[in-house]
């Protein structure tokens, strides 16, 4: 036995003591845990007295500042997005594109169906990846969705797979998509609750906030017979005047999508005169007029109350 510095053990162990004093009463790792700034529920959450329309697909009202589920309808369950699929493409855009690069639209950008949601968008267009942005979350434009993941990834496919990544790495792990803008496809789908897991994302972007605020965006395209102005309106209904959110609840905008196997559907960002903000979801309604009506009752019951 020796002593060194009050140390009456053997030297080795003398070593390992001021080592765990000087090592294990510390926190060799540490991190915040993946959802606790998250709404989070296990299954179906009711509203008193909400009138719950059984026919849509799923619905869900999100109080953010509270990160509280108010309601949830068939959140968990596989549905297909439509062309609320763009909000991924706009935060993979808003994360690996620079917004004042110029684009060059391509023919494959603008061969999509005669009824397909486009910008009007023509081949050889230059266009800056800004606004495609708002092509794409006002106008909702196809067009514009795939002139976007041309140009980050060089390829549709390239970009769902990226797409793909970043849904999983915000936890939306029940989801895949093979395109950017929504169109129908046996393997492109998702839940209500990862398109609130990927809106959530989104609004932590002011220039996401800025851009679906707008009712109306005008921009100009220099294509081959010179420049030439386009005017994008939103399809929201909210923004369009066609609705009427409670009094004390304030839209400030979204993502509108609609097929035949999707259902209209919209989800979308609300600030409510008590200071919190909310996301409402409403997936599958039979019809805008009923997508509506559903979403204002979801929140006048889950925000102002009865």
């Amino acid at each position: 036995m020796i002593s060194i510095t009050g140390c009456t053990q053997t030297m080795e162990s003398c070593y390992v003591s001021d080592y765990e004093e000087s090592t294990y009463n510390h926190s060799l790792y540490q991190e915040e845990l993946f959802a606790k700034d998250l709404c989070v529920t296990a299954g179906n959450i009711s509203l008193e007295n909400y009138p719950v329309d059984t026919s849509l697909h799923a619905a869900g009202l999100f109080n953010l500042s509270d990160h509280q589920v108010l309601y949830a309808q068939n959140l968990f369950t596989k549905l297909f997005p439509a062309s609320t699929t763009k909000i991924l493409t706009a935060y993979v855009a808003l994360k690996y594109g620079n917004l004042d690069d110029m684009v060059t639209v391509s023919e494959n950008a603008i061969a999509l169906p005669a009824d397909a949601s486009v910008c009007k968008l023509q081949a050889g267009d230059q266009i800056s990846l800004r606004d495609l942005l708002y092509g794409l979350l006002l106008q909702s434009g196809n067009d514009a969705a795939i002139a976007i993941a041309e140009h980050i990834s060089g390829s549709v496919e390239s970009f769902a797979s990226l797409m793909n990544q970043e849904a999983k790495d915000l936890g939306a792990t029940r989801s895949n998509f093979v395109n950017p803008h929504g169109l129908e496809d046996p393997n492109h789908y998702t839940t209500a609750y990862d398109l609130y897991l990927i809106f959530q994302a989104d609004i932590a972007s002011q220039t996401f906030r800025d851009i679906i605020s707008q009712a109306a965006y005008t921009c100009n395209v220099t294509g081959s017979s010179g420049v030439r102005t386009l005017t994008w309106t939103s399809t929201n209904y909210y923004a369009q005047g066609k609705a009427a959110a409670p009094a004390g609840v304030h839209v400030i905008g979204g993502k509108t999508g609609t097929t035949d196997e999707a259902g209209s559907c919209v989800i979308l960002y609300e600030e409510a005169d008590n200071g919190k903000s909310y996301i409402s979801i409403v997936m599958g309604a039979q019809n805008k007029d009923v997508l509506y009506a559903d979403t204002t009752n979801l929140l006048q019951y889950g925000i102002i109350g009865n």
